[in-house]
């Protein structure tokens, strides 16, 4: 009876397996941060549909086992494959798309990789690049993340293109979050709240309140973040969507 559900475990598990490697590269891979919510409930669902077809359910701790061990041998398996095969690869992962050349969305990529307008500006804005023109090749990775090469000539000149010498930059001590006064880190950073006030009247700001973050770097500099009025509609003034 054991070796049964064994064979049948071992069977099932393999197959299974298979299959949700062409299903979840039919679907599309991305990596955990970037999927929306509908990603996750469809990962989730399929992978409880996998367990209830898998285990045993007259034998759920034995089936259960054998299919976790399965699993793991498998995925160990599809790894050095991975790694040792270049056709195992291009079966295996997703393919790399450019999405933007020389300033063109690519758009058959886009509808391939079912990735919306909004979703590629997103992608490039997190890169620090806000105008497509700016861009020579942006690349979709096999794991989900969007490479972006700048045009040369819209790259900005570093300190080290003139030959000259930079001071290192600090880590910013907090010393305001949400109008509250942090003692401790006025403390390390080796200032008193006279200080503090002197500054903020220097910059006029009477309200520590009106402030929703400040820090300070190594330098004494003070870094100042005020808080908007309740009446400021963001998304109307950016249109951003």
């Amino acid at each position: 009876m054991y070796s049964s559900i064994l064979f049948s475990t071992i069977i099932k598990g393999i197959l299974i397996y298979v299959l949700a490697l062409i299903l979840s590269k039919l679907i599309g891979i991305k990596i955990i941060s970037q999927m929306k919510f509908f990603d996750f409930i469809m990962g989730v669902s399929i992978g409880s549909m996998i367990a209830k077809i898998i285990i045993d359910k007259d034998h759920v701790v034995l089936s259960g086992t054998i299919a976790l061990i399965i699993f793991t041998l498998l995925t160990i398996a599809t790894s050095y494959l991975n790694l040792k095969s270049y056709t195992a690869r291009r079966i295996i992962n997703a393919k790399t798309l450019i999405l933007i050349e020389n300033g063109r969305i690519i758009d058959k990529n886009m509808k391939k990789l079912r990735i919306s307008i909004n979703e590629l500006m997103m992608k490039l804005r997190e890169k620090d690049v806000f105008n497509l023109e700016d861009v020579q090749f942006a690349i979709m990775e096999s794991n989900g993340q969007l490479s972006a090469l700048i045009k040369a000539n819209k790259k900005p000149i570093t300190p080290d293109d003139m030959n000259l010498k930079v001071k290192s930059l600090s880590l910013i001590n907090d010393i305001i979050i949400d109008g509250k006064i942090i003692d401790k880190n006025l403390e390390i950073a080796g200032i008193d709240q006279n200080w503090l006030q002197s500054e903020l009247k220097r910059k006029i700001i009477n309200n520590i309140e009106d402030i929703f973050y400040a820090g300070i770097d190594q330098n004494k500099k003070l870094i100042i973040s005020q808080k908007y009025p309740d009446d400021f509609n963001i998304e109307n003034k950016f249109g951003i969507e």
